[in-house]
């Protein structure tokens, strides 16, 4: 694969990981995050060069990543004076690695387009875990033109990359990965806690179970830490309640009924008032419990 000039815009716990693949593959890196010190620790470690803003890290890159926490956070990194958008030059592509809304991919494809760049909305699946090991699911929307020069790059850091349709589609495409999972955790909760309830011995039966029809990723890789009473292994409840959020909005917009999204929704709602809003999205076992305790 050809090094590609690049600039990568958010060092959280996916963007950071996610660059590194990227250095690591011999890409030419620059990096900006709003906290400079991150910058700094991540060069340090990794190479390449940190900017003071994302202007001046897209300047001259072929290719402008992003990963950051919201639709007003991606606006802030894109638009404006000190805006990426402001720096780089026709032909050149903006990937977005942000889980947001659609309407704000299908914004910023225009604004880019109407400058000549490429604009991806490219949200992952996999967690950090998936980032650190440079395993995750991209789902992307936009044009092909551009998907087919980014794909290399992006299979830096992902063991799948698929173009799913146009402007706002890979952002989409998230939203029914993060329904999916809802009601799949929720379902795994409360089996853990039937099974509890009744006496069994719940990891032979998952052991049993996880074999046929009910396995799923979950099961096999966050029951032994729900059984521990443990809930730091991965996708806070926070981040979770934002992404339903913006699934609940489109849903209302698309006229979808999603009615197990928005009661698990409000289950993650009372996970943080049990004080769990960084606990992972496995810890709906933890309110059941909890709850039931009280009663």
């Amino acid at each position: 694969m050809a090094q590609v000039k690049v600039a990568f815009l958010g060092l959280g716990v996916m963007g950071a990981p996610m660059a590194r693949h990227l250095a690591a593959k011999g890409h030419d890196v620059v990096v900006y995050n709003r906290t400079a010190a991150k910058a700094e620790t991540w060069v340090g470690q990794n190479g390449g060069r940190m900017a003071p803003t994302p202007r001046a890290a897209a300047a001259g890159r072929e290719m402008v990543f992003a990963c950051v926490g919201n639709d007003d956070d991606l606006r802030e990194v894109t638009l404006g004076a000190d805006g990426a958008f402001a720096s780089m030059a026709r032909g050149t592509i903006f990937v977005d690695h942000t889980t947001a809304s659609a309407s704000v991919a299908r914004e910023l494809h225009s604004t880019a387009s109407q400058a000549g760049i490429g604009f991806l909305d490219a949200p992952v699946s996999g967690g950090q875990a998936g980032a650190e090991n440079g395993a995750l699911t991209v789902m992307v929307g936009g044009d092909a033109e551009p998907f087919a020069r980014a794909e290399p790059v992006i299979q830096s850091y992902a063991r799948a990359v698929r173009l799913l349709g146009g402007p706002g589609s890979g952002q989409l495409a998230k939203m029914m990965n993060q329904i999916c999972i809802a009601g799949v955790v929720e379902g795994l909760a409360e089996a853990i806690h039937f099974g509890k309830a009744a006496g069994l011995d719940v990891a032979a039966v998952i052991d049993v179970i996880s074999k046929g029809a009910a396995q799923s990723w979950q099961m096999e890789n966050r029951y032994k830490t729900m059984l521990a009473d443990k809930y730091d292994f991965g996708f806070a409840v926070d981040w979770m309640r934002k992404d339903l959020g913006i699934v609940l909005d489109e849903a209302r917009r698309t006229g979808s009924s999603l009615p197990l999204t928005a009661l698990v929704d409000q289950f993650y709602a009372e996970v943080q008032q049990l004080g769990g809003g960084r606990w992972d999205t496995s810890s709906l076992l933890a309110r059941l419990e909890r709850t039931n305790s009280r009663s």
